[in-house]
């Protein structure tokens, strides 16, 4: 989960429980409020009733408790906080519900009284109480929003190091801030420059190598045709034909760790095909084909059958009876092979120069090279053993 998904659901957390808690607070205030009111505006009342045929009292409580006395009412709008039936008329309490002020209405035998308050500072207080929570919820979105701003950049930053890891060498961040994440930027930048300047240096001397050993095998090959010794020839031919095959291995691994890939869409049947191309196997009943369901893949074609030769060769190798099976199903390919188990994990032998101790045919690259461009292009390689059967499989994205 991204850093920027885990803030957002902090963020939405927090901002549920500050609306809670803003509504418990409105809730219960309003509550204490109305109540108090309520019993305030009872008092009054009471007060009005037993001095109402006083003039002079009414007045006097009039302008003790700042009411206006008003002619009409419009109940459409007003919530009834207190009634109480009384033997000549009742006590009517109302509440506004847009406003801050109360009405007091009072019916005594034919006469009818109808008060409007004064503004409640209670209610004001509670309002003002309410704006400082709206408050604190729109600091919060703010406070959210510059830190996704200043984090942004972390996002920019991670897909360019993705795309250096990808391949792309030439890949740099361009942030100018002067903070810890400028700092990085430009930390991520010097990397960059260096590692491309390294793998730069050495490929141009890996080739520089291979083809200087290119020129004395050459020359080798050619000088053991005047030979006349048949033992002492074929010898010498194996010889430099290993030294052949170790030098275009060397180059094929260190290729990989920086050529970009030419990603094009193919059949699973195609990668078969080109792959054993490469193989020129001479007896075609070595290897036996089983195509369950042919797939779509969208790879480097050149590199991926590459791979898969590297693992039908082994087959063939290491296999103690022949044919070998190379099975296509949905999104995997399967090379089976009867021999013996293999006498350490997998791990073991995805590193370079790496083979079984009584099987030295080889240098160990093979699998090394499976590897490289299985993880280029984000595939996986498995292995089990299984019926006296080596089962090497090659899982694809879906």
């Amino acid at each position: 989960m991204s850093i920027f998904r885990k803030l957002s659901i902090l963020f939405i957390l927090s901002l549920i429980v500050m609306i809670i808690i803003g509504i418990w607070v409105d809730k219960i205030n309003t509550q204490r409020i109305d109540s108090l009111i309520k019993e305030k505006y009872v008092k009054i009342s009471n007060e009005i009733f037993v001095n109402i045929d006083n003039k002079e009292a009414i007045n006097t409580i009039i302008d003790k408790y700042k009411l206006k006395k008003i002619l009409t009412l419009d109940t459409q709008n007003s919530e009834t906080l207190f009634f109480k039936k009384l033997t000549f008329g009742y006590i009517k309490i109302l509440k506004n519900s847009f406003d801050d002020e109360f009405i007091i209405e009072l019916e005594y035998l034919d006469e009818k009284y109808i008060f409007e308050t004064a503004d409640e500072e209670n209610i004001t207080d509670k309002d003002n109480l309410n704006a400082l929570v709206y408050l604190d919820i729109f600091l919060l979105l703010l406070i959210f929003l510059y830190i996704l701003k200043l984090l942004s950049p972390l996002k920019k930053i991670s897909t360019q190091i993705e795309r250096f890891a990808a391949g792309n060498l030439d890949t740099r961040v361009d942030i100018k801030s002067t903070d810890e994440i400028g700092i990085l930027a430009k930390s991520f930048n010097q990397m960059a420059q260096s590692l491309q300047e390294l793998i730069k240096t050495r490929e141009e001397l890996l080739r520089d190598i291979g083809h200087e050993l290119r020129t004395p095998i050459a020359k080798g090959k050619f000088a053991i045709e005047k030979i006349e010794e048949f033992s002492k020839k074929e010898l010498l031919s194996k010889i430099f034909l290993d030294l052949e095959r170790l030098t275009n291995e060397l180059i094929q691994l260190e290729k990989l760790n920086s050529s970009k890939l030419n990603l094009t869409n193919f059949s699973s049947e195609t990668l078969i095909i080109e792959a054993l191309d490469k193989l020129y196997i001479d007896d075609e009943t070595k290897v036996k084909l089983e195509i369950v369901e042919d797939f779509k893949i969208k790879a480097d074609l050149e590199y991926l059958s590459i791979a898969i030769k590297n693992l039908i060769d082994n087959g063939l190798k290491y296999s103690t009876k022949l044919p070998i099976i190379i099975k296509v199903e949905k999104n995997k390919i399967e090379i089976i092979n009867i021999g013996n188990p293999l006498s350490k994990k997998l791990d073991y032998y995805l590193k370079p120069f790496t083979q079984e101790l009584n099987h030295r045919d080889g240098f160990g690259l093979g699998l090394s090279i499976v590897n490289k461009i299985l993880i280029k292009h984000q595939f996986q390689l498995l292995h089990k053993y299984e019926n006296s059967s080596n089962i090497f499989t090659v899982l694809f994205k879906m």
